[in-house]
């Protein structure tokens, strides 16, 4: 048996039944799991959509085999709470010379979760180490600015203490 945290429920799946040996964690998260918030564009770990947090830390879901998720803790996008404030601040943000962080919205869930896990590490991180932490994912609709944003204003409610 292979037993997986996700998102707070820990889940067992038989290595032999559910799991091919070549599975990857973003197809039994996706495709056996139904967990749809995860998108997977590139497939090679070079866009980072399916970016997911193992352990407190932002992994691309696209490069890891399922059976390397044996004993972890995996948060989706779907374990985030609705009121969470990288969400919030996500759907927020939208002003004047940075522009919207959520266009198409396909990238969304795999900055959402890389911001996540740089603000768990770097509560108060400069808008260097934001542009660092977020340099693997892609968005095609060019929102890169209004995300960085985004973060940077979740950070500043978070010094405020205006969030958990």
């Amino acid at each position: 048996m292979v037993r997986i945290k996700i998102n707070g429920r820990w889940r067992e799946l038989d290595r032999d039944k559910d799991l091919a040996p070549a599975m990857t964690l973003s197809y039994l998260l996706k495709e056996v799991l139904g967990l749809t918030g995860i998108k997977v564009s590139c497939d090679e770990g070079a866009c980072g959509a399916c970016t997911v947090i193992m352990d407190g830390k932002a992994v691309l879901s696209c490069m890891m085999l399922a059976l390397q998720a044996d004993g972890h803790e995996i948060t989706t996008i779907e374990g985030l709470a609705k009121d969470d404030p990288v969400v919030e601040a996500f759907a927020a943000q939208s002003e004047p010379g940075y522009g919207t962080a959520l266009q198409c919205g396909y990238c969304t869930p795999g900055f959402v979760m890389t911001a996540k896990a740089l603000l768990a590490e770097n509560p108060v991180p400069t808008l260097g180490e934001v542009k660092e932490a977020l340099s693997g994912n892609i968005c095609r609709c060019g929102c890169y600015a209004a995300i960085a944003q985004a973060v940077l204003r979740t950070s500043e409610k978070v010094r405020a203490g205006g969030c958990r």
